[in-house]
């Protein structure tokens, strides 16, 4: 009988612990089902711009436009894996049809020089996006000192007088030799469901051979106890 207590108290804490790792597993199959439906967003024919871009309906929406860019640039410290510091460069962009626009042309190093944006018409093509890029550490945005932190989309709209709305440069018609693209992808998207699991899975076990231990222990005689 004295083994009772502990044996439904270890069943019953690897069953929890087990149901939540199958939880995770669940939600692993979910987030790659929205991941793949993100990409293939991402990744469908450009559109015109629409008219009034809707922040969920819209995201990530491939668009195309035509028009110049016009002067201004906004700097927003980022970094990148293996190659360090630098700038995300947004300007400004008019189109054909009259409307100007936020476009994010992509990254240079800090100490890098930054050439003008190709002169004349352009095409552009590339993806709607309302990044979130901030949270609770990241510092207020420089406007006067033009290092941003963080696109926020409606500050950088009145700072260079545009529609607050941003396309994150994919593909352009003339080469922009001192910028790379940064295209929108869904590398940025959190997806630490396997980690979870195993996580969950692992203190099951944990928990299961701790309690198989401690039964061992009550059962194991005392040393120098009567038989």
């Amino acid at each position: 009988m004295r083994f009772i207590i502990p044996l439904l108290f270890g069943l019953i804490g690897v069953a929890v612990l087990v149901a939540l790792g199958i939880w995770q597993v669940q939600r692993l199959a979910w987030k790659e089902a929205v991941l793949a439906e993100i990409e293939a967003r991402i990744a469908d024919e450009p559109v015109p711009l629409p008219a009034s871009p809707d922040p969920v309906a819209d995201r990530y929406r491939p668009v195309e436009m035509t028009g110049r860019f016009a002067p201004g640039i906004l700097r927003v410290l980022v970094s990148r894996k293996q190659v360090g510091a630098g700038y995300r460069i947004v300007s400004p962009f008019e189109t054909a049809a009259g409307r100007s626009v936020l476009v994010d042309r992509g990254f240079v190093k800090v100490n890098a020089s930054l050439s003008p944006p190709p002169a004349g018409e352009v095409t552009v093509t590339g993806n709607l996006h309302w990044p979130d890029d901030r949270n609770s550490s990241t510092p207020e945005n420089d406007v006067s000192g033009n290092t941003w932190f963080a696109r926020d989309i409606r500050q950088m709209a009145k700072t260079l007088g545009t529609e607050p709305v941003l396309v994150v440069l994919r593909d352009l018609s003339q080469p922009d030799q001192s910028v790379t693209p940064l295209p929108v992808d869904t590398s940025g998207i959190p997806n630490d469901h396997l980690e979870y699991a195993i996580t969950w899975f692992s203190l099951a076990a944990i928990w299961a051979a701790m309690t198989g231990y401690l039964i061992w222990r009550m059962r194991k005689p005392e040393k120098g106890a009567r038989p």
